[in-house]
């Protein structure tokens, strides 16, 4: 399985609360299904879609969660066959992956398959770890600052800007006069083998090895163990900030 930290209930709860119905949820760059298996506790059904077929041999397969893999773009007669039909998904989420897409040709699909006038979308990133053990949390930061000239351009912006300035042309959900950036917090409790496994999932991590650059070299590696086992913890509570944009499709937006 993929290491990753585990979205909290909290921010799906507040987003289920904002769609009328729970009959249907299509999760875009689903990944390994983090979050289409928490949805798939609160929707009938879940289509979860990605172009990475590696990424979702990792997915955990329920009985009312459809994965499938897609090419990069989709027609919406496509879109039609794959998901479901126009006007009938009640929510669209994107879990840290909407920075990856072609958004104009996006937005067009959810605009499409969402119902109206309250059909939901719901897209989240997370910011960098941070980990209550100063000595270990300076090195990880550093390390995140060592990595980041490997971060494709495209998310680096968005994930530092945090969805501020992200094009989201949906209207507020019910109780709300904007669609964000909503702040939610997640937390894990990790082991160092924890650590080091989330650490070689990043995307960046990878794009500098395959340019022959290990950012996990054996002193980075002995100084972090070094201080990780400093206070005689083994488990380190490393924290999250999501940040949420969320909106509603709105009347004759098809």
């Amino acid at each position: 399985m993929i290491s990753r930290p585990t979205y909290p209930e909290k921010l799906f709860q507040f987003i289920a609360s904002k769609t009328p119905c729970h009959d249907l949820a299509w999760d875009v760059g689903t990944g390994s299904g983090q979050a289409a298996r928490t949805l798939a506790g609160i929707y009938k059904n879940v289509v979860a879609t990605d172009t990475s077929p590696k990424q979702l041999e990792f997915a955990v397969k329920l009985p009312n969660i459809t994965y499938q893999c897609t090419p990069p773009e989709m027609s919406i007669s496509e879109l039609e066959q794959t998901v479901s039909a126009e006007s009938s998904v009640d929510l669209v989420t994107s879990a840290t992956a909407m920075h990856w897409f072609d958004l104009p040709n996006f937005y067009q699909q959810v605009k499409w398959i969402l119902k109206e006038p309250d059909g939901v979308i719901a897209a989240w990133s997370y910011t960098k770890a941070e980990i209550n053990a100063s000595a270990a949390n300076a090195l990880l930061q550093k390390l995140y600052d060592d990595s980041d000239p490997y971060l494709d351009p495209r998310a680096r912006f968005f994930l530092h800007d945090k969805y501020r300035t992200i094009d989201f042309p949906f209207q507020p959900v019910d109780g709300l006069d904007h669609t964000g950036p909503l702040e939610f917090k997640m937390e894990w409790l990790m082991d160092l083998d924890d650590c080091f496994a989330f650490i070689k999932s990043w995307a960046h991590y990878q794009a500098a090895k395959d340019t022959g650059v290990e950012l996990l070299h054996d002193d980075f590696v002995q100084d972090f163990t070094r201080a990780w086992h400093e206070d005689g913890n083994p488990k380190k509570i490393a924290t999250f900030r999501i940040n949420l944009r969320i909106g509603k499709v709105g009347n004759g937006s098809k």
